[in-house]
């Protein structure tokens, strides 16, 4: 795996696996003659291209949501943009819901929370089912700066992937799913 920088990540690009089409037509020359452990052969060599793949992804990802996370608000660190997110999906919550859907401590949680705040973008009320506890909520300004990042996300999408077959856009979202609840276990 392509892990350093400056080019790596191409390089990985450009050795990314086949697609399941081109599967059966791997060439016993991959790997050994390039300089490369020879290539694994049966369910191994699928899994590979998975961490390959995933890889890339994550790397592209994570780019992105920095990029994101700037255009919601300049100071906004990358990891707070995926709170925002889930509270324009699900509204209100407790730190704690929040805390344990990103994976992360309640200190950390605490401090993210209190930097959105002051950032305009959040705000909490008492929980009227438990006084000790609050809930958090986009503000207005919060709702409107994510709307507009997600919806210019959402339009970038449906043109890198005009080429694509709308079914197969759905399978990718289901799959994907799959994945997140696979590995949320």
């Amino acid at each position: 795996m392509y892990e350093g920088g400056d080019g790596d990540e191409r390089r990985a690009e450009a050795q990314a696996a086949p697609s399941v089409a081109d599967k059966g037509s791997l060439s016993a020359s991959t790997g050994a003659d390039q300089g490369h452990l020879p290539a694994p052969s049966g369910a191994d060599q699928e899994y590979l291209s998975l961490e390959r793949e995933l890889t890339v992804l994550l790397r592209r990802a994570r780019a992105s949501q920095g990029e994101m996370a700037r255009e919601v608000h300049p100071d906004l660190e990358t990891a707070a943009y995926g709170l925002l997110v889930r509270l324009d999906e699900h509204g209100r919550q407790r730190a704690t819901e929040l805390a344990a859907y990103i994976g992360v401590g309640k200190a950390t949680m605490s401090r993210q929370l209190r930097a959105l705040e002051e950032l305009g973008l959040i705000a909490r009320e008492p929980d009227p089912a438990d006084g000790r506890a609050w809930l958090v909520h986009l503000t207005e300004e919060g709702r409107g700066r994510v709307a507009k990042v997600r919806d210019a996300r959402r339009a970038r999408y449906v043109s890198q992937l005009a080429h694509w077959d709308r079914r197969e856009v759905s399978e990718l979202a289901r799959l994907l799913a799959q994945l997140n609840r696979g590995m949320g276990k």
